[in-house]
């Protein structure tokens, strides 16, 4: 049997089985192979019936020492008891609803029995354990991802046939590879997942496929990073780096200098640029963008930027506008609620190159959309497009030069994952005089209190923010009894309540375009004191005079996205304050805020954050369309990440098309990782 063969070839999977198994994405015998377990249990650390502890899912090794006792408690519940023993101790064995358990569970024969034991009036029980026969010699148990149809133990039997029926299972690693970084081969790799002999090959085999999928996926990325590395049609002739640089009314940092300096020797070079820009919230991205399309434009050129949202598209209209004014740039704002008549003119415009820059949503890549010469795109918040999307801003051109950026600070480690097709900028220096935010994480019992310090702000002039995790529009997106706070609910008892007298709006990402529009700018020119909102705000919101946060549910919240929010106050001169108010009493996450109290590195706080909860928001929400990993908490694994960025460098190095025999299933391998998005030819 190939592993290409359809699932439905094994003993044991009939057409029901087979639609379920498809269900979870099982359609070959590779895939199968390829379903790893979500958790093992380990067998091998047995306690005795007296030393067991209470309420904990642990391992005892047990005989059975009666049959079956059947006990009828009511209409639709039976009951199934044994008395079970390890020779010094007895314990009850319960099962409900299980007619079939006295057939399973021999009298007088040993087992494992795996599950929680609990104590009533003195005498212990063991209620709906797992088990398995002693003598079966396997002391690390898979468990899979389960369905009604797909239990653990019909994936483990069909599994047993799997590896049975296989003809050999080919390995896609060169043996160069292996060699180098002391790798299973995958045969053993792929057994030691499913069956693992001890815990010790299990790591190793867990190591293979980490392996494995990292270094064929960073192949696959720095393919398409040589391969973008084509001739462009915008060369920079001239530097006007300086020109720009010496009109504006503040000093550049030296990281935004590096960037600036960096960017413009990309975009000089004949080569398109393919660069991300990282810096934290405030480290000044949008002024090294300007000097990059001021560069542009002088150059002959003309420019776009697409920012997600309408409300920081708007933001960016306005920042650039300011930049420019006395430039003579022409600049047009373009997103999905401009008027129709407006539309079409903004379009005309761009076709006959009488607009330099354009600003916009996903509007600016509508296939009606045409450029007469663009240059040079940027995309902001690059975490909230896809891969695809910025290759369509791209087409837009002739091999355009492209600038991404990033406030949300990624471990170094991650980025060679997550950027590995980008050159890398980073801001690492903040502008002089950006304030410090003075942040506080606080229980939900002195909520009270902290609204009293917000509205003492209010009082002397100044703005706020009440930010929460949810909308709550007709009353039914609350959790049942969950104390978790909506924007609208709020809104309605704070606006009677304990902000009575004051200004207050409300905002959301399900209001009309105008409506946020309107909120903003009312926001923004004073006329509202306190703005209770989503997390929409945590991009493209910059008010001055907004100087106090309070974010409600914090626990609700990554550290980076609360290290991005906070970032909407400390804009201006003033003091700034962030108060986190977290409904959960658990000391881990109060530990887990308490980072954000003592530092504002955005950097130190992604690390943190990648520790305790995983890689998957730093990974899954960039890469629309490139290939999951099987191995979730891979990417937790740093060095993994180095040795599979240093082992793909040196192959592609040396053969950057993997040509030869050796390299043919390699190849392959990478393509198949990437077909579903990006085809590597």
């Amino acid at each position: 049997m190939l592993l290409s063969d359809n699932v439905t070839y094994l003993k044991g999977v009939g057409p029901k089985r087979a639609e379920a198994l498809n269900k979870a994405g099982i359609f070959t015998i590779h895939d199968l192979l390829t379903y790893f377990p979500r958790a093992y249990l380990d067998l091998n650390q047995c306690y005795t019936i007296k030393s067991a502890p209470l309420n904990e899912n642990i391992c005892i090794k047990a005989y059975v020492g009666s049959p079956a006792r059947e006990h009828y408690i009511r209409k639709g519940m039976t009951l199934y008891k044994f008395d079970l023993t390890d020779g010094e101790s007895v314990i009850d064995l319960v099962f409900f609803n299980n007619k079939y358990i006295s057939g399973m569970l021999k009298e007088g024969e040993e087992y494992y029995f795996y599950g929680k034991i609990t104590s009533h009036n003195g005498f212990r029980s063991m209620t709906s354990p797992k088990f398995f026969k002693s003598d079966e010699g396997v002391k690390m148990r898979p468990v899979y991802p389960q369905t009604s149809l797909l239990n653990t133990n019909y994936i483990e039997k069909i599994l047993k046939t799997a590896f049975e029926s296989c003809s050999e299972i080919e390995d896609s690693l060169p043996e160069s590879v292996r060699n180098d970084y002391c790798l299973m081969s995958a045969p053993d790799a792929l057994k030691n997942i499913h069956f693992p002999e001890s815990a010790d090959l299990l790591s190793e085999a867990k190591r293979r496929v980490s392996f494995e999928n990292l270094f064929l996926l960073q192949l696959g990325l720095s393919r398409m990073k040589i391969k973008s590395k084509k001739s462009t049609g915008t060369v920079i002739k001239t530097d006007f780096s300086a020109e720009f640089i010496n009109s504006l009314p503040y000093a550049l940092t030296g990281a935004q200098k590096r960037a600036v300096r960096d960017c413009v020797t990309d975009m000089s070079s004949g080569l398109p640029m393919n660069r991300l820009l990282q810096g934290d919230v405030g480290s000044g991205k949008t002024a090294v963008s300007a000097a990059l399309i001021y560069n542009c434009v002088k150059n002959g050129y003309q420019a776009a930027v697409m920012a997600p949202t309408e409300v920081l598209a708007a933001q960016h209209y306005n920042t650039f506008k300011k930049f420019f004014d006395s430039f003579g740039i022409s600049i047009d704002l373009l997103t999905g609620s401009t008027g129709a008549k407006e539309k079409r003119e903004i379009k005309r415009r761009l076709a006959e190159g009488e607009t330099d820059l354009v600003i916009g949503t996903h509007a600016i890549i509508q296939d009606d959309v045409e450029f007469k010469n663009l240059g040079f795109a940027v995309t902001d918040e690059q975490h909230r497009f896809g891969v695809a999307q910025r290759g369509k801003l791209g087409m837009k051109g002739k091999n355009p030069h492209i600038l991404v950026m990033s406030a949300t600070p990624i471990p170094r480690t991650l980025s060679l994952i997550i950027y590995g097709d980008l050159d890398i900028s980073i801001l690492d220096e903040m502008p002089a005089g950006r304030q410090k935010i003075d942040t506080f994480a606080i229980g939900s019992d002195k909520r009270e209190r902290a609204y009293g310090y917000v509205k003492k702000h209010l009082l002397e002039g100044k703005q706020g923010y009440i930010v929460c995790p949810l909308v709550d529009i007709d009353g039914d997106e609350e959790e049942p009894d969950s104390q978790r706070k909506a924007s609208v609910k709020l809104y309605k008892e704070l606006k009677d309540g304990f902000f009575k007298g004051f200004r207050l709006g409300l905002l959301y990402g399900k209001m009309k375009s105008d409506e946020k529009k309107k909120v903003m700018a009312e926001f923004a020119a004073g006329e509202i004191d306190l703005l209770i909102s989503t997390t929409v705000i945590e991009v493209g919101v910059d008010v001055p005079n907004a100087v106090i946060m309070v974010i409600e549910n914090a626990e609700s919240f990554g550290l980076s996205q609360l290290h991005q929010l906070r970032g909407r106050v400390g804009r201006g001169d003033a003091k700034s304050t962030c108060i986190l108010i977290s409904g959960n009493a658990d000391p881990k996450e109060n530990t887990r805020l308490k980072i954000l109290e003592s530092t504002g590195d955005g950097f130190k706080i992604a690390d943190e954050d990648l520790k305790l909860r995983g890689p998957g928001d730093f990974f899954g929400s960039r890469q629309h369309g490139l290939p999951d990993l099987k191995i979730a908490n891979m990417l937790s694994n740093g060095n993994i990440i180095r040795e599979t960025h240093y082992a793909a460098e040196k192959l592609l190095k040396n053969n950057p098309a993997l040509e030869g025999e050796e390299y043919s299933l390699l190849r392959k391998s990478v393509n198949d990782m990437f077909s579903k998005g990006i085809v590597l030819n």
